[in-house]
């Protein structure tokens, strides 16, 4: 990655009073160039703080640029960063409390547009160059938009929810529908025909379905958290269930034990292996027929808080959140777990996606 200063003011950007939840503070940018199949990383910061960051890791160079957004641009990222996806050399960031995702190209970080107006946004699937949708915290409607016009479209309305307890996370798309995990206060997978955008079946898999991901065979797996103590909606042991994409049932439940509280799921590049956190990292054959008993690599009092898997060279990434409070770290492992380097992110390193 090379850079050059500028030091300019986005005076032209700041004349077109762009919406958002808090004040955009325009100042300074840098030049980014950023070549190469990278890691971004998105950084939480804290709830009402207004510290999301977004960090760049060139794998290859091992070199880690922190803060890319705000010195590519001149501003925040703003309130609780999500969740990214990358889609023909643009990225789009979902900031949660900002109820904005910023769309930015993925060698210069510099905004290209944004989309406004969300009540909460988790995360975006795209259907197609004019069609994506978003899911939300605290609303029982997936938002439809257009991603050319950087507009709201239309919604989804999510069955069983109201306001209070409405909740959308991760999609996985299988054909022409899309499955999506409903998590606080829930206990469902919706499935919906991305042709009709209705919601054409649920599948009950137990307390707070936290994560999704499909491997190569067309199975779904999701873990369920199991909420809390002392929860309204109830309280169990955590699950992983493996459920049949094109018929829709659960072919086999995977319990946890009262006490375990896995984290996280991701998939590997072939999707034949399964990684979660639970205070280490474990590891499972999708053709498993019963959980791994001790972890691929411990804890060691860290605060693992998210992973991801290289899709092409199987690295391992993991970051720990330290005490949410100061940057966190993310360590990078081969997939045989030989430790191969660690960096410095943002604060509350909370997701991760590939250039």
């Amino acid at each position: 990655m090379r850079r050059s200063l500028r030091h300019t003011v986005l005076t032209a950007l700041a004349a077109l009073g762009l919406a958002g939840c808090m004040e955009w503070d325009y100042g300074g940018t840098e030049e980014f160039e950023a070549s190469g199949a990278g890691l971004f990383v998105v950084n939480e910061g804290n709830f009402q703080y207004g510290n999301a960051t977004l960090s760049y890791y060139d794998p290859e160079t091992r070199q880690v640029e922190n803060e890319v957004f705000r010195r590519a641009n001149g501003f925040r990222l703003g309130d609780t960063a999500q969740s990214m996806t990358v889609r023909n050399g643009t990225a789009w960031v979902v900031v949660n409390n900002s109820h904005v995702i910023f769309a930015i190209d993925t060698e210069t970080f510099v905004e290209k547009g944004r989309i406004v107006g969300f009540t909460s946004p988790r995360h975006i699937h795209f259907l197609s160059d004019r069609k994506a949708y978003v899911t939300q915290l605290w609303d029982n409607r997936i938002f439809i938009v257009d991603p050319e016009r950087y507009a709201i479209t239309g919604h989804i309305e999510c069955p069983g929810m109201t306001i209070e307890n409405g909740s959308t996370e991760r999609m996985v798309q299988y054909g022409r529908y899309l499955y999506v995990n409903c998590w606080s206060y829930q206990n469902r997978i919706l499935k919906i025909d991305t042709e009709t955008d209705a919601v054409v079946g649920q599948l009950e898999v137990g307390i707070q379905p936290a994560a999704m991901v499909l491997d190569r065979y067309g199975k779904l797996w999701v873990y369920t958290d199991g909420g809390y103590e002392g929860s309204p909606y109830g309280h169990e042991a955590p699950a992983l269930c493996r459920i049949d994409a094109e018929t829709f049932t659960i072919e086999k439940r995977f319990g946890f034990r009262h006490g375990d509280r896995p984290g996280d799921l991701a998939i590997n590049g072939p999707g034949d292996r399964l990684y979660w956190l639970d205070e280490g990292v474990w590891c499972m054959e999708t053709t498993a027929e019963r959980l791994p008993l001790r972890p691929i690599l411990p804890g060691s009092g860290t605060l693992y808080y998210s992973l991801t898997i290289d899709p092409v060279r199987g690295d391992l990434y993991v970051a720990d959140a330290i005490d949410y409070q100061q940057q966190g770290t993310v360590y990078r492992y081969s997939a045989d777990g030989e430790p191969l380097d660690r960096f410095q992110a943002g604060t509350t390193p909370g997701f991760f996606c590939w250039k």
